[in-house]
C-alpha cells in the first residue's frame, strides 16, 4: 500500500513543522538538564500507536510503568542474586518482568507493549541509580518526547491547508 499523496508544499511544511519541533524538545531537555535520547524514547512511543490525544497519554503512561518496573528490576536483582547467586539472577528477574509486562497487553487500556519496553529499554540505558528521582528525570524526558510528538503531528493539520 502507498502512502497518501500529498502535494510538495504540504509535504515541505510537514517536514519543516517537525524538525522544528524536534529541535525545540532536544533544547528544552538540554536546557533543564535531561537526555535528549530520552525524550526521543517519548517521541516514538507516541507513534507507536493512536496519534490521538488521549492514547498520547496512554502510551506515555506505558512508558512511565516500563520506567517504573526497570526501576523495581534492578532493585531486586542484587537481592536476587543474593539468594541464587548472580548467575541465575539475571535470567529469573527478566522472566518475571517480561511475565507482568506481556500480561499488560490484555488490559482495556494502557496495553501498549512496546511503550512498556521503551520505558524498560530507556531506564536500563540510562544507568542511574534506582530512586524515585531517576524515575521523574527519566519520565520527564520521554514527556517532553510525547509532547513534541503530539505537536508535530497535530499542528501541520491546524497550518498547512492542502490546496
Amino acid at each position: 500500500m502507498s502512502p497518501p499523496q500529498t502535494s510538495p508544499r504540504v509535504f515541505f511544511l510537514t517536514t519543516l513543522i517537525a524538525a522544528v519541533t524536534a529541535s525545540a524538545a532536544a533544547a528544552l531537555s538540554l536546557a533543564v538538564g535531561l537526555p535528549v535520547w530520552a525524550m526521543f524514547v517519548g517521541w516514538i512511543a507516541f507513534y507507536t500507536r493512536g496519534l490521538t490525544t488521549r492514547s498520547t497519554f496512554e502510551n506515555l503512561g506505558c512508558v512511565g510503568l516500563g520506567l517504573a518496573i526497570g526501576l523495581l528490576a534492578s532493585l531486586a536483582l542484587p537481592r536476587v542474586a543474593a539468594m541464587t547467586g548472580p548467575g541465575i539472577a539475571l535470567p529469573i528477574v527478566v522472566f518475571v518482568v517480561a511475565f507482568q509486562v506481556v500480561s499488560l497487553r490484555g488490559l482495556p487500556a494502557m496495553n501498549n507493549l512496546l511503550a512498556y519496553f521503551l520505558g524498560l529499554v530507556a531506564w536500563f540505558a540510562a544507568h542511574l541509580e534506582p530512586s524515585i528521582a531517576s524515575l521523574a528525570h527519566l519520565f520527564s524526558a520521554t514527556a517532553i518526547g510525547s509532547a513534541a510528538g503530539w505537536i508535530a503531528h497535530r499542528l501541520p493539520a491546524l497550518i498547512v491547508k492542502p490546496h
